[in-house]
């Protein structure tokens, strides 16, 4: 179900609004809760088979189900929205990497990067602590902020949930290493199927917010390039539309890669993190302008 325009950019400016006034909740935040309870499935099932990863991805969005018969109640649905996004804290996690950077301070960018990234960061330089940050936050711009307030449109309060869970899930289980290649299969895929279309909403919105045509050449060259279906598309456009280049070299736990360079122009440095955040709030925004455009045709025809 698509839910009436008006009646979700009141819902999402509102919680966009709680986000950037309180951020996450200082104690207790449900994400947290949801974090204990997959961890908790993770060691009661696992193994490393295919059909105990779709069992246990199945266990984990049962506690939707309810939420499907919730009655319309705006306030919660807007508290639910607000819990489900984090873009203030994306904001201020990339942000506090360029303060870092701002102060030569190697040591602590590297220490506040290790926060939003899964790569080893103990002997990053300081344009890999730049590029890694960047892309963390252009591809988290879709998976905090962007996909979950797409989803809530497409399917309310079950929706925007499903998407949360979802990517969670990807987070603490689509990693290609032994203990999860076949455990987190399902989870991967999951999370690539519920982002396919937000995610190239986002880009466009990305693209919107800077340098389109070259955002749009990035996107149709250079994302297919990424090991990511979703998060090469958001990257690479996001890089465009700023006019800088990101990739190279990443160490993982158990491996090394070179990641293909996504962008074009400059190489990127740290003024360019706040640039990234505000393209993140740009694209949110552009999607409330968007419902409110629907609505307004809506009414007229």
């Amino acid at each position: 179900m698509w839910l009436e325009p008006f009646y979700c950019a009141s819902v999402i400016t509102v919680a966009i609004f709680l986000d950037i006034l309180l951020g996450e909740t200082p104690r207790f935040h449900p994400l947290v809760g949801l974090g204990n309870y997959i961890t908790k499935i993770k060691q009661s099932l696992w193994y490393p088979s295919r059909i105990r990863g779709v069992i246990a991805v199945v266990l984990v969005l049962l506690p939707i189900i309810p939420f499907m018969w919730l009655p319309s109640l705006w306030w919660l649905e807007v508290l639910i929205v607000y819990f489900a996004i984090g873009g203030r804290s994306l904001g201020e996690h990339g942000n506090a990497v360029g303060s870092a950077l701002a102060q030569n301070d190697l040591p602590l960018a590297r220490h506040k990067v290790s926060m939003i990234v899964s790569r080893k960061t103990e002997n990053m330089s300081e344009q890999q602590v730049v590029n890694a940050t960047l892309e963390s936050v252009l591809e988290n711009g879709n998976d905090a902020v962007f996909g979950a307030l797409f989803w809530f449109c497409v399917a309310g309060v079950p929706g925007v949930l499903l998407y949360r869970f979802s990517n969670t899930l990807d987070a603490m289980w689509g990693y290609k290493n032994s203990t999860f290649l076949h455990f987190g299969w399902a989870a991967a895929k999951l999370d690539d199927l519920l982002n396919y279309i937000p995610a190239r909403l986002c880009a466009v919105a990305y693209a919107v917010g800077g340098n389109t045509k070259l955002a749009f050449h990035c996107w149709r060259t250079q994302a297919h390039k990424c090991a990511s279906p979703n998060g090469g598309v958001v990257m690479a456009t996001g890089a465009g539309s700023l006019n800088i280049s990101l990739g190279g070299a990443a160490e993982y736990d158990g491996y090394h890669c070179d990641k293909p360079i996504l962008g074009d122009g400059r190489d990127a440095n740290a003024t360019d993190i706040a640039r990234a955040v505000n393209l993140v709030w740009l694209s949110a925004m552009l999607l409330i302008a968007l419902l409110l455009l629907l609505g307004l045709c809506q009414r007229v025809l």
